[in-house]
């Protein structure tokens, strides 16, 4: 018996990346899983197709997945995208683009999903932040101010629900070995080069891998989590925290 097994996830984004990684160890330590996504994968998930920008597609596919996975105890807020630049770089409408996507899509979700939750035994709500909510990057204003305001919900939202029983967790990842990251470095003047600074920046001298996200967020959406609410889990090798002598 795993600390999964009977469980059911739910985890957006599911696709690729963070969100598939996350929804793979789930579904490997017993959970049901599905997944939604613009392109959701097949079995062993349940695929759902989703748009978290559009209202009503939320709404459909959280009742879809609950009704095809026997309810909702978990759901993994994983679904966003990029933005490159300084406050300068992005129009209007790519602001309010990528906040549509990666926080407006998290609301939207949170809401269709918690009555479902409210019903489980074992509720549970992680959201995929990011290093750039704590730390101040070049070129990312947009994404940053994306992620700050995920890690202010996640605080917010733990304290809304924690009185009917569902945590509310986030996950930092630092620079990600993910296919956003890929497709800027395949666009950068000098991708080798760009990759070594990438990694150069944090401590462990590399990026930070998908499965290692998701087994971060498959802590805080565990039963071995019961007590932990509130918080925001750093997978950022030492970015936030360390300050490291230079080499020479």
């Amino acid at each position: 018996m795993s600390e999964f097994t009977g469980l059911k996830a739910l985890v957006t984004g599911g696709g690729s990346g963070i969100g598939l990684a996350a929804a793979t160890v789930l579904a490997d330590r017993g959970a049901h899983v599905a997944c939604l996504d613009l392109k959701p994968p097949g079995e062993p998930f349940v695929g759902v197709q989703a748009d978290v920008t559009d209202d009503a597609s939320v709404r459909r596919a959280v009742a879809e997945a609950a009704e095809r996975l026997g309810g909702i105890d978990i759901v993994v807020n994983n679904a966003g995208i990029g933005a490159a630049g300084t406050v300068e770089a992005n129009s209007d409408e790519e602001w309010h683009r990528v906040f549509d996507v990666n926080v407006v899509g998290m609301v939207r979700v949170a809401r269709a999903a918690l009555p479902y939750l409210r019903s489980s035994q074992h509720a549970v709500i992680v959201n995929t932040c990011s290093i750039a909510a704590t730390a101040g990057l070049p070129d990312r204003a947009l994404y940053s101010a994306t992620k700050g305001a995920v890690l202010s919900l996640t605080l917010a939202m733990a304290a809304d629900h924690v009185r009917e029983g569902i945590r509310v967790n986030c996950v930092n990842p630092g620079t990600a070995d993910t296919p956003w990251i890929g497709r800027l470095l395949d666009a950068a003047t000098d991708p080798s080069a760009e990759r070594a600074a990438l990694n150069a920046r944090q401590p462990m001298g590399r990026l930070v891998s998908a499965d290692e996200v998701a087994a971060a967020i498959a802590y805080l959406a565990s039963p071995l989590a019961s007590a932990t609410t509130g918080t925001s889990l750093a997978v950022d090798g030492g970015m936030q925290g360390l300050r490291l002598r230079p080499t020479s």
